[in-house]
């Protein structure tokens, strides 16, 4: 085990013990699903489906579009009866596309194939498997999971590293998971393990699950699969931190882990994994914890894709007193939610209702310079002076500080005592420089759009020039044979 010196981080209070000491329960299923096209990291699904077409659970209704995408599948057997837009799980509360699908109760599967002997499959034949079931990153991020294997396997990897960490506060859908499907995710990682062709295997799950560590360390015996125990301290999770911890390699700024010989997923990715190869189903549901305060009940639930927030928090709990905020995901690096009426998406770690106790709003004031937000940052950056750049409109100067080197963890703003929004101000400006990118490319192709039309311009008359030339020689050099025909010597 490399004992690595973790660098920067917090521990906040974790409110694990909200969630985590029940098994996880299953969700009915709701009079409507509403599943979104845009479920994942990427180009939105392209529709399959068309109002008052009936479907079998598992059916494709959405198909992946373009490279970075993901399929959508029916949660259930039933009718759809709309194709319109809806409430995003998104601060914008902007809309997307999505299918309305009405349960008629039989839930009656569709033609399913589980793949019998898949470790003498061809590796590539998994992977392709894995994206046909619509299986994204499930910690959060939703990147498409088969594509992440593919590049692997091309690209070759010697480490494949599974991150039980869940470091977020109140989160604790890992956990329980880790401890009640602690054979299946190791079934999902030995799969994942033969999809890249990885020699290793390792596990990293924080030492603040001892449950967990204990089932998966149990369920792993014999397997060559290395269950390990890493420190509880945020932002763990995250993929430099994980690695570094887990296996000493320190990953160079702006390099993705493949670029080392390593490639990470989450372990609620790989038991997704295992049902998809072993039983033929896709992603259609996902474990979503319910927690904070302000609900009358916390605890773990097995939802299908495309159930309301609201449905879910009436039927599993309801509320206690009127949360402050509601937060899709953790407290740290999650989203708030404009309402409940948002359907559960493929990224939907956790419904948060906060308490004001909880959240414990300030005003932000004057940067006093502590430095507490640099001995917090896990990248070694210097977030004060990234942000007064910022502020001052300088998001170039923010740029060559290593702005594109924050993974907006938060543990400055959660350390910072004058409560200034850091993240808000390195979001904004990571925009600002995607923008202005985006314009740069725009204006370049402008240019060589211009050019090209110049070029054609000029060609045209050059060509018409040399047409016109031709003609009048050839008019001369008639009417030079003429003259010759009417004058003979």
């Amino acid at each position: 085990m490399f004992k690595q010196a973790l660098r920067g981080g917090v521990h906040p209070s974790g409110f694990k013990e909200l969630s985590n000491q029940e098994a996880i329960k299953r969700f009915p299923l709701p009079d409507t699903l509403y599943l979104s096209l845009q479920q994942h990291l990427g180009a939105p699904a392209t529709p399959l489906v068309k109002v008052g077409d009936r479907v079998r659970k598992g059916q494709l209704v959405a198909a992946s579009q373009g490279m970075i995408s993901a399929p959508v599948h029916a949660p259930t057997s039933g009718r759809v009866t709309a194709l319109a837009e809806h409430t995003a799980p998104h601060p914008s509360g902007l809309p997307v596309l999505v299918i309305s699908l009405e349960p008629d109760g039989l839930d009656e599967w569709d033609d399913i194939e589980p793949v019998s002997d898949p470790f003498a499959r061809d590796p590539q034949e998994i992977c392709t498997r894995v994206g046909a079931a619509g299986i994204v990153g499930l910690g959060g991020a939703t990147f498409p999971a088969a594509v992440k294997l593919g590049s692997s396997l091309e690209t070759g990897v010697e480490t494949l590293i599974l991150n039980g960490g869940e470091c977020e506060p109140y989160l604790t859908c890992d956990d329980r998971l880790m401890r009640e499907k602690a054979d299946e995710i190791i079934r999902g990682a030995c799969l994942m393990q033969h999809a890249v062709q990885a020699k290793e295997v390792i596990i990293g799950i924080e030492d603040n699950k001892p449950e967990a560590l204990e089932k998966m360390q149990a369920a792993a015996a014999g397997s060559g699969i290395q269950v390990k125990s890493v420190p509880s301290r945020y932002p763990m999770g995250s993929e430099k931190q994980l690695v570094q911890q887990l296996t000493g390699i320190e990953l160079p700024a702006r390099s993705r882990a493949a670029a080392s010989g390593l490639v990470m997923h989450n372990v609620a990715t790989a038991r997704a994994v295992a049902q998809t190869i072993d039983q033929g189903r896709p992603l259609i549901s996902r474990i979503v914890t319910l927690s904070g305060q302000a609900l009358t009940h916390q605890g773990n639930w097995e939802v299908p894709l495309g159930t309301l927030a609201s449905q879910l928090i009436n039927y599993a709990s309801g509320f206690d007193c009127k949360p402050a905020r509601l937060i899709m995901g953790g407290p740290m690096m999650g989203i708030q939610l404009p309402n409940l009426h948002v359907p559960i998406i493929k990224g939907s770690s956790g419904i948060l209702a906060l308490t004001e106790e909880e959240i414990n709003p300030t005003q932000p004031s004057p940067c006093v310079r502590c430095a507490r937000c640099v001995q917090a940052c896990p990248m070694g950056l210097l977030p004060l002076e990234m942000a007064a750049n910022i502020r001052k409109g300088d998001v170039e100067a923010a740029q060559e500080l290593g702005l594109s080197d924050c993974v907006g963890c938060g543990a400055c703003s959660y350390t910072c005592p004058a409560s200034l929004p850091l993240v808000h101000l390195f979001n904004y400006a990571k925009g600002e420089l995607a923008n202005r990118e985006k314009e740069a490319r725009k204006m370049k192709k402008t240019q060589v759009l211009a050019q090209r039309r110049e070029e054609r311009v000029a060609r045209q008359a050059r060509e018409r020039e040399e047409l016109l030339a031709a003609r009048r020689a050839a008019a001369a050099k008639k009417a030079a044979e003429e003259a010759a025909e009417d004058n003979p010597s």
